[in-house]
C-alpha cells in the first residue's frame, strides 16, 4: 500500500510523517525519515491523526443560522452571494473598518491566512487578531525593540539550554525535541536549566530545575541577572560592540536585591547563583520562553529580562546561541515596535496589527460609534479559545453579522450567522509559516493526500467566489494573467507587476489573483500554494546568496522562481536559506545592526518590581489555576474526538498532595474550581510534581462532539469559561491565564 508524505499538524513543529491510507482512512502513521528537518522524528500524537481527518461531524455544507436560532442548508452560489451582500451592507451602515477578521490559520494551515489578507484588502477590513495576540505579542513587542525582529535559539548545539515557563517535552518548538533533550542530558559538557512553576516531563531531565513560585518569574530572572552584574560575568567588550544601551541596562540591574528577589521566587540564593556562573561560563546560551510565562504576571517585563541574560553573556550570532533568521511570511512586522497604533474603541496597543484578543469582544459590546460591528472568523474557535467565553459568545450576537470558515461546526460555529465548510488540512495544499530555522532555515509546503470531502471548498477557492462576488474584481481582470501564467513564470511575473500597477485592487487581491492565475499550470491539488510564488520571490530578492547557497539557482525573478518550483515538487521539504554563523547581525533590523537593550518602559517596569507582588490570590481565591496546560493529548482545539486521547481522558485538574489532604480529595475524585469567571466540575489527578497552592487544568478540553449527530456531549473543563478578559498584562493585553486566582472544592 502507497505511503503518502505530508507533516503533523498538532503544533508549530510540523513534523513530517508518511500516512497510509485505507480508502480515506489513515490506516497507519509513522514518521518521515526523508524530512529535511525532523528526520523520522515524531511524537505519539501525530500517530492518531485520524482523529482529526476521520472524526464524526465534518461540514458538508454551508450553513445560514434562522431568527429562531434553527439552521438551514444553502447552496454554495447562494452562501457565498448571501455572506458578501451581509458584509457590504455592514460597511453602507456603518463605514468601511467596522469588520473584525480573526484567524486565518492554525498550528498547520497557514496557506488560507494568505487569502484573508485579500479579502481584508477588499472590504477595507483594517481589524484582525488571531491566537498569537494572546500569546505572543509581548514577546513581539520586546523583539521589535531590540533586534526588529523574530530570534531563536539553536538548541541542538547549545552549551546551555534554558526553559521558561515551557515544557518541550510537549510543546516541542524545536525540530527533534525529544531527542534534543536526550541528548543535552547525557551530555556532562551540556546543561539544561528548567524554570517552571511545576515540576515537567523536561524538568526531570535538567541539571537544575527552579521550581519557581506562582508569579515569581520576574524576580527569579532579575536575581540571575543581578548575580551576572554584580560578580562580573558579562561579556563588557563584546556588549560595547555590539549592542546599544548596556551601561543604562548594567546600572539598572546594579539595584536588583538579589537575596530578596531569589526569595520571592522561591528558589535558594545560592541556586541562582549557581546558575548564574553556568551561563556565564557557557560558549553557548539558548533561551525558550512560552505561555507558561507569556500568559502570567509580568509576561513583556519577562520577555526582556530573558533576552538580556544571553545578550549580557554574549550568547548572539554564536553557534548554538540566539539569532534571527529569514522567513518565507513573517508572522509578525516589527518596524512599529514602540510605536504602535492605540485602538480608538479600547484603548489597547495594535502590536504587529493585532487586536489584543482580551479587548476584542468589549471593542463590539461598547456603545462607542467606531465599534466593530461584524466578524469574519477562518479557521480558529475564539468562543472557545479566548478569555471569558461567555462574552465573546454575546459580542457574536451583539453583531450585525458573523461568518465562520471551519471544518467542524465549532463552539464559534454555532455562534455564527454563516458556516462555509472548508476542505481539511489534508484535503488540500497547505504549509506553515513557522521556519525559524538558523543558520539553514527551512519549510515544507504539502500536498494533499485525500481529495476535499463533498460539500467542502479549500479557503482558496472561498476567498477567490468571494473577490468575485464581491465585485472587487471580474473575470475580464484575470484572463491576462492566466494567459501569461500559462506562458511561464517569468511572463506572468511581468504581466502581474504590470497589471497590479494598473489596477491597485489586483495587487490588495494578490493570493485570489495568483491561485487564479498560477494556480492552474501547478500538479494536481496544489493550486492553492500559488500565493508562495510572491514569498519566494520576495526572499530570494532580500536574501539572494543564502537562497543560492541552499542550492537554487538563478538571479533575480528566476531565483525566486527556482525556489517556488522546488517548494511545490518537494514532499519532504526543503532549505530555503543557508547561512554562516556569522551572519546572525546582517539579520539584525535595527540602527546600525546592533542589540538595543535599553527599553525605557521596560527599565521602569524593573525600577518597580521591588513594590510588585508575586501572587495575586486572596482569601476568596488562595489558588493559582493554570488554565490550558499542554499534556501528551491535547492540542487545542484541532482534536475534537475525546476518544483520541490515550491518557487523561477527562483532562483532570492536577493538584498537590497538600492540597488534596485538606480538601479531603483522593484521584479520580471530583472536585468543583471557582474563579472570578466561573465554576466548573473536574476530576481531581493528585501529583507531587504540583506545589502546594498551584492547580492545573489542560488546554483542549470541554469541545463538543457528537459521534451520533444531534446535541454535543461535552468531555473535561473548557478553561475559558473560567477566565475573564479583563485578566491581561497592561501592556501587550496578553491575559494571565496560567495565573488565575481559584478556589477548590470537594464535590
Amino acid at each position: 500500500m502507497e505511503w503518502h508524505k505530508t507533516v503533523c499538524i498538532l503544533c508549530s513543529n510540523n513534523c513530517g510523517v508518511e500516512v497510509r491510507l485505507d480508502d480515506r482512512s489513515f490506516e497507519r502513521v509513522r514518521g518521515n525519515k526523508a524530512h529535511v528537518a525532523s528526520k523520522g522524528y515524531t511524537c505519539e500524537k501525530a500517530l492518531r491523526l485520524d482523529r482529526y481527518q476521520n472524526a464524526a461531524g465534518r461540514l458538508t455544507s454551508p450553513l445560514k443560522k434562522l431568527p429562531d436560532g434553527s439552521w438551514i442548508e444553502l447552496d454554495w452560489d447562494t452562501a457565498i452571494e448571501e455572506v458578501a451582500a451581509s458584509l457590504l451592507a455592514v460597511n453602507a451602515a456603518h463605514g468601511p473598518g467596522k469588520i473584525l477578521y480573526y484567524g486565518g490559520g492554525g498550528q498547520g494551515n497557514h496557506l488560507g491566512g494568505t487569502y484573508g489578507a485579500g479579502l481584508r484588502n477588499a472590504l477595507g477590513i483594517t481589524r484582525k487578531s488571531n491566537a498569537l495576540a494572546q500569546e505572543k505579542t509581548g514577546e513581539a513587542w520586546v523583539e521589535g525593540r531590540m533586534y526588529g525582529t523574530h530570534t531563536h535559539g539553536e538548541f541542538a548545539h547549545a552549551e546551555v539550554s534554558v526553559f521558561l515557563g515551557k515544557n518541550p517535552w510537549h510543546s516541542h518548538g524545536f525540530d527533534e525535541t525529544r531527542r534534543v533533550l536526550k541528548e543535552i542530558a547525557a551530555d556532562d559538557d551540556r546543561s539544561m536549566i528548567v524554570i517552571d512553576v511545576r515540576r515537567t516531563e523536561t524538568a526531570d531531565l535538567a541539571d537544575h530545575f527552579l521550581q519557581v513560585k506562582p508569579g515569581g518569574d520576574a524576580f527569579l530572572l532579575a536575581a540571575i541577572l543581578g548575580v551576572l552584574v554584580d560578580e562580573d560575568l558579562t561579556a563588557t567588550d563584546w556588549l560595547s560592540t555590539n549592542t546599544f544601551g548596556a551601561d543604562d541596562v548594567v546600572d539598572a540591574l546594579r539595584n536588583v536585591p538579589v537575596a530578596d528577589f531569589s526569595d520571592r521566587a522561591g528558589v535558594d540564593e545560592a541556586t541562582v547563583r549557581t546558575v548564574a556562573r553556568r551561563i556565564a561560563a557557557a560558549s553557548s546560551v539558548a533561551i525558550y520562553e512560552d505561555l507558561g510565562v507569556e500568559m502570567a504576571p509580568n509576561s513583556t517585563l519577562i520577555s526582556w529580562l530573558q533576552r538580556l541574560i544571553t545578550t549580557l553573556v554574549g550568547s548572539y550570532g554564536v553557534e548554538g546561541g540566539m539569532s534571527a533568521h529569514t522567513a518565507l511570511v513573517p508572522l509578525f512586522t516589527y518596524g512599529a515596535s514602540g510605536k504602535e497604533p492605540i485602538d480608538p474603541v479600547t484603548g489597547g496597543a495594535v502590536i504587529s496589527g493585532m487586536i489584543p484578543c482580551n479587548e476584542i469582544a468589549d471593542g463590539i459590546l461598547s456603545d462607542h460609534p467606531e465599534r466593530s460591528r461584524a466578524m469574519f472568523i477562518e479557521s480558529a474557535n475564539p468562543v472557545h479559545s479566548l478569555a471569558e467565553s461567555a462574552k465573546f459568545r454575546a459580542a457574536m450576537e451583539a453583531c450585525d453579522t458573523t461568518v465562520v470558515v471551519d471544518v467542524y461546526l465549532t463552539e464559534t460555529a454555532r455562534e455564527a450567522d454563516y458556516v462555509l465548510p472548508a476542505s481539511s488540512q489534508y484535503e488540500k495544499a497547505e504549509m506553515t509559516f513557522f521556519a525559524m530555522g538558523f543558520p539553514d532555515n527551512t519549510a515544507t509546503l504539502r500536498a494533499p493526500i485525500l481529495d476535499p470531502l463533498d460539500g467542502t471548498l479549500p479557503e482558496a477557492e472561498i476567498h477567490r467566489r468571494l473577490a468575485l462576488a464581491l465585485g472587487v474584481i471580474s473575470d475580464t481582470d484575470l484572463v491576462p494573467l492566466r494567459e501569461a501564467a500559462a506562458e511561464s513564470l517569468n511572463a506572468f511575473a511581468d504581466a502581474f507587476m504590470g497589471a497590479a500597477a494598473e489596477n491597485p485592487a489586483l495587487a490588495g487581491l494578490g493570493a485570489v489573483v495568483l491561485y487564479d492565475a498560477i494556480g492552474p499550470t501547478l500538479p494536481d491539488g496544489m493550486a492553492g500554494a500559488a500565493p508562495m510564488w510572491f514569498s519566494c520571490q520576495q526572499l530570494a530578492m532580500r536574501h539572494p546568496d543564502e537562497v543560492r547557497a541552499a542550492g537554487h539557482e538563478g538571479e533575480g525573478v528566476e531565483l525566486g522562481n527556482a525556489l517556488f518550483e522546488a517548494l511545490i515538487d518537494n514532499r519532504d521539504g526543503i532549505v530555503i536559506t543557508r547561512h554562516q554563523i556569522g551572519d546572525s547581525f546582517d539579520l539584525l533590523r535595527t540602527p546600525d545592526q546592533k542589540i538595543q537593550m535599553a527599553i525605557p518602559e521596560m527599565l521602569e517596569a524593573l525600577e518597580l518590581l521591588v513594590d510588585r507582588p508575586v501572587s495575586h490570590t486572596t482569601a476568596e481565591f488562595p489558588l493559582v489555576l493554570s488554565a490550558g496546560e499542554r499534556r501528551s493529548f491535547t492540542a487545542n482545539t484541532i482534536m475534537r474526538d475525546p476518544a483520541w486521547r490515550r491518557k487523561d481522558p477527562e483532562g483532570a485538574l492536577r493538584l498537590s498532595p497538600a492540597d488534596a489532604a485538606e480538601l479531603g480529595a483522593a484521584s479520580g475524585d471530583r472536585v468543583r474550581v471557582t474563579t472570578p469567571g466561573g465554576t466548573a466540575v473536574a476530576v481531581a489527578e493528585v501529583t507531587d510534581t504540583m506545589q502546594i497552592g498551584h492547580i492545573a487544568l489542560p488546554n483542549g478540553l470541554g469541545l463538543g462532539h457528537a459521534p451520533a449527530g444531534g446535541d454535543p456531549e461535552l468531555t473535561g473543563v473548557a478553561p475559558n469559561e473560567l477566565t475573564t478578559t479583563d485578566w491581561r498584562d497592561p501592556i501587550a493585553g496578553t491575559p494571565w491565564h496560567k495565573h488565575v486566582p481559584a478556589r477548590v472544592e470537594l464535590v
